[in-house]
């Protein structure tokens, strides 16, 4: 009654859905099927390390992720970013398999000769075309992307450049819609203004501070618009439209919130500020996850994961005293010859920002220009933070190109300098000396890089990119300190281990590729989206870790469950759901009450046997009820050895009556080389049932023989009856409570 009762409550509250009524009257196209279809949820923290991941759970600043670890099962995995560690790369080879798809945020193209930056649409655009041509199987296909750089193939990109900017989403936008959306999430309109308040309150103290220390006012009021709207507005929105989404039953679902790279850039990864912005994260997780899990139309898996991390940074003109722009000029004087002046496009994530926002003023100070203006430039150079390109005015020997590099490393202290001798191998220049790439990552890098395998790969890779400068710059290498050669306090894109080691947060049940390490990479994240999804199966380890008797703990774990059939509160019928459930518990003895068997209302499934199967355990099942092919009844399974004593039907259901009738199942299980009785049953409803039920499990024919003997009994089922009644006092004579041997436990109703 009580199930029934929370069915009808969960089936109002759907109907009565917000993002259900905007969605139809808006038209959105809905996915209708099946509700046990796989959808996925991609929710992705720019910027955000494994190590600042960790501290911010410590500090108790990402409450609900700690909640996913503690409490719904959830496993944490190391996450390598790939090279260069920024987000279009790794969006790159999440969405489309494709590795090391650009060599910086900011490169010079190659065909078009000049300097191109990946907040520009049309740049993202034709970068995205082109991965289109190498993948027939974008990881977004059919679904909706947030706030990207790629859209990733989805039918639905929003706040993406590969698309569009804001300046044409509100063009796009009509009156009518805005005014919905405004009525029917009227609530968390009210919440977004109060959170712009107080992010107006932070970002203006910030802007005072960059006053005061001689940055440009103008350049400082630009941003506060910027921080306001990615930290706060962005973030709602994407909220929203990520429950709109999943309401809808949107395959498959990725948003990015991008609020903690965008701090981390301007204070540092570990300040304050920066981690301020997490526990709005946190709770926009929440949000998410929770509409996920209650979406009527698929069986959603939400998936935690950072792209890449922030390193705190030094940039190179603290530390020299002197721009790079500079250390680059008195290098190309070492060869002697006349050298344009170097023309440096420096740039920042909050520029870009600004721009994406409708803004297509560049800040011109100091070096900072207009990419067509780079036209003119005979010797330029580009990247984002720890990773730059030089490219020169004509072509060089690569003798003369080994001079600069040299020049820069040991002239200037930058760490690291890539070249190409004239066997086309690459050469890197540290202040220790000359080394080979890649087969001397190690001594450049560290033997402790936690991916010093795949960063040896990638480094190559970017290297020989078609658009990376003949001359490679890098910020960072064994020993060093990490610089960075724009103005920031936080960076990323090179290879530190900060910025290479994000993570992720997967159901312990996900199945994983298996590479043979302890991390994966965006391609494995994707061959596991992929094989959730159903769009390509790839051999793997069960999707539930069996358990073997090696696996056994001190203590036999048994498990009570009344499947109801396998129809959840949400009125879905999932058989594999349940399955995770018990995994998750990981019992030794798992007894199941209310299982159907070849019954039209389940797909004349045996639900039995299909658990068994995705746990790998045995099983016996005794059907309760049968109408002619059709059966009803109970189950116990497990990992060890097992025997069946007895099965029967219990007494208490008169011939003709319309009460369901009722059994029970008698095992035995060897646990470490004693045979444990194990009795699972399912009572009536009514007190008269019950005690006539009671009695006969009580009986000779039943428990009676085993009491006081030094065979382990154990009873178990759905009673249905509360420790108030007379079958508890009868039982509870005979055999002890398992509840009551917890510390200060009380004794709770039998059922649910």
């Amino acid at each position: 009654m009580i199930v029934r009762v929370e069915k009808l409550v969960k089936k109002f509250r759907r109907l009565a859905n917000r993002s259900r009524w905007f969605a139809n009257i808006l038209g959105f196209p809905v996915h209708e099927g099946s509700p046990i279809r796989p959808g996925l949820v991609l929710i992705q923290i720019d910027g955000l390390s494994q190590q600042e991941f960790r501290r911010a759970l410590n500090r108790g600043e990402l409450p609900f992720l700690k909640q996913l670890l503690d409490q719904e099962n959830y496993q944490e995995q190391s996450h390598y970013s790939g090279l260069p560690a920024s987000t279009p790369a790794v969006q790159g080879e999440l969405f489309y398999g494709v590795k090391t798809v650009v060599p910086a945020f900011a490169f010079r193209d190659a065909e078009a000769k000049r300097i191109t930056l990946m907040y520009e649409p049309a740049v993202a655009a034709a970068v995205e075309k082109k991965l289109m041509e190498q993948c027939d199987d974008p990881l977004m296909k059919g679904g909706s992307a947030y706030s990207n750089i790629f859209t990733g193939g989805a039918a639905e990109p929003h706040f993406c450049a590969a698309t569009m900017g804001a300046k044409d989403i509100w063009a796009a936008t009509k009156p009518f819609s805005l005014a919905l959306l405004f009525l029917t999430h009227i609530f968390s309109m009210f919440r977004i203004a109060g959170l712009v308040l107080l992010e107006l309150v932070l970002s203006t103290a910030d802007f005072l501070n960059g006053v005061f220390h001689g940055r440009s006012f103008f350049r400082e009021m630009k941003f506060i618009v910027s921080r306001v709207f990615v930290s706060v507005m962005l973030r709602e929105f994407l909220v929203i439209g990520a429950k709109l989404d999943v309401e809808r039953g949107l395959p498959i679902v990725q948003l990015n919130f991008v609020g903690f790279d965008e701090q981390s850039h301007r204070r540092g990864p570990t300040s304050k500020f920066a981690h301020w912005t997490l526990k709005g994260i946190d709770h926009a997780v929440r949000r998410v996850w929770l509409a996920a899990h209650k979406a009527p139309l698929r069986q959603y898996d939400v998936w935690v994961y950072s792209d890449h991390g922030q390193c705190h940074a030094t940039s190179f003109y603290k530390h020299k005293g002197y721009g790079i722009e500079h250390a680059i000029n008195e290098a190309f004087a070492k060869l002697n010859q006349q050298t344009p002046l170097l023309k440096l496009h420096k740039h920042n994530h909050e520029t870009h920002r600004c721009c994406l926002l409708g803004s297509h003023a560049e800040i011109v100070k100091k070096g900072e220009i207009l990419p067509e203006d780079l036209e003119e430039a005979k010797l330029s150079v580009a990247g984002l933070g720890p990773i730059g390109f030089i490219y020169p005015d004509r072509l060089y020997t690569n003798a003369e190109l080994a001079v600069v590099a040299q020049s820069l490393v040991n002239d200037h202290e930058v760490p690291v300098a890539v070249v190409k001798d004239d066997d086309d191998k690459l050469v890197a220049f540290t202040a220790t000396g000359r080394f080979n790439l890649p087969e001397h990552t190690e001594a450049i890098f560290g033997s402790d890089h936690p991916f010093l395998v795949d960063v040896a790969e990638d480094l190559e890779r970017l290297c020989r990119h078609e658009h990376a400068g003949p001359i490679v710059i890098i910020g960072w290498c064994a020993g060093s300190p990490s610089l960075t050669f724009i103005a920031e306090n936080g960076s990323h894109a090179g290879l530190s281990h900060e910025e290479t080691n994000a993570f992720s947060l997967l159901p312990k049940d996900t199945q994983l590729p298996d590479n043979g390490k302890n991390y994966l990479r965006p391609s494995e994240l994707r061959a596991a989206a992929l094989h959730f999804l159903g769009r390509r199966i790839y051999k793997s380890a069960p999707r539930w870790k069996p358990y073997s008797t090696t696996d056994v703990g001190v203590n036999l774990k048994v498990m009570t469950y009344n499947v109801h059939t396998c129809v959840g509160l949400d009125g879905k019928l999932d058989v594999a759901r349940v399955s995770r459930v018990i995994a998750q518990a990981k019992p030794d003895v798992v007894c199941l009450q209310e299982l159907d068997m070849k019954r039209v209302r389940s797909g004349k499934d045996d639900q039995a046997q299909l658990i068994a199967n995705l746990l790998e355990m045995n099983y016996q099942f005794h059907p309760a009820m049968r109408m002619e092919e059709e059966e009803y009844g109970d189950a116990i399974l497990t990992h060890l050895p097992m025997k069946t004593v007895k099965t029967g039907v219990l007494p208490g259901t008169k011939p003709g009556s319309s009460r369901e009738p009722r059994g029970a199942l008698w095992v035995t299980v060897n646990f470490k080389g004693v045979d444990v009785h194990i009795i699972n049953t399912h009572l009536g409803l009514t007190a008269s049932e019950q005690m006539q039920q009671t009695n006969e499990l009580l009986s000779e024919e039943w428990i009676k023989p085993l009491l006081g003997g030094d065979a382990p009994v154990i009873l178990c089922g759905d009673f249905n009856f509360n420790p108030s009644s007379r079958c508890y006092k009868i039982i509870t004579a005979k055999l002890k409570d398992a509840q009551l041997q917890l510390k200060n436990a009380k004794p709770k109703n039998t059922f649910y």
